[in-house]
């Protein structure tokens, strides 16, 4: 089995991404509190939703059918999953984290939250990159293959796929 160690500089770009994100939040509580235009506003509360059900979805199923030890962590599986969420994105936890950081732009709608939140979504795809490749090393062509069937976080692309099939 190759090394798949997590290391400090694995975790930089996350906490770089959740650090931005603290800010961007911060400053729309505390300084971006007058919207202008109210029903982005409420699609962007509805974007906060979806990223919830987003981020959630996998510490359910990991667990059914990822073939997680018992007594081990969700992330910990042992088996490719791709069935549920996992058929129409690879990354829901990840793209939940960048719909966090589209939410807070569109709840808010302040050029400096704004500008604090493309860091987010670079850093956090940037990531989703390197989790393929970490994936790949588990898992090997099998996950490969998945990856040519599910996108990595377009979850719209994905549920037309899913019609379609």
């Amino acid at each position: 089995m190759p090394d798949l160690n997590f290391t400090r500089k694995d975790a930089a770009p996350s906490i770089l991404a959740g650090f931005f994100f603290l800010l961007q939040m911060i400053y729309g509580f505390v300084y971006a509190t007058n919207t202008a235009i109210i029903w982005i506003e409420y699609f962007g509360v509805g974007v906060f939703i979806l990223s919830g059900i987003f981020g959630m979805l996998p510490v359910i199923i990991f667990p059914k059918k990822g073939g997680v030890e018992k007594g081990k962590s969700y992330i910990h599986t042992t088996k490719i999953v791709d069935t549920g969420i996992y058929s129409i994105i690879r990354h829901p936890q990840y793209s939940a984290f960048i719909l966090w950081a589209i939410g807070a732009m569109l709840l808010f709608q302040n050029w400096i939250v704004i500008i604090l939140g493309f860091p987010v979504i670079l850093l956090t795809y940037f990531d989703m990159t390197r989790e393929d490749k970490r994936l790949i090393q588990k898992f090997g062509k099998s996950y490969e293959d998945y990856m040519k069937k599910v996108p990595r976080a377009n979850f719209l692309l994905g549920i037309f796929r899913v019609i379609l099939k």
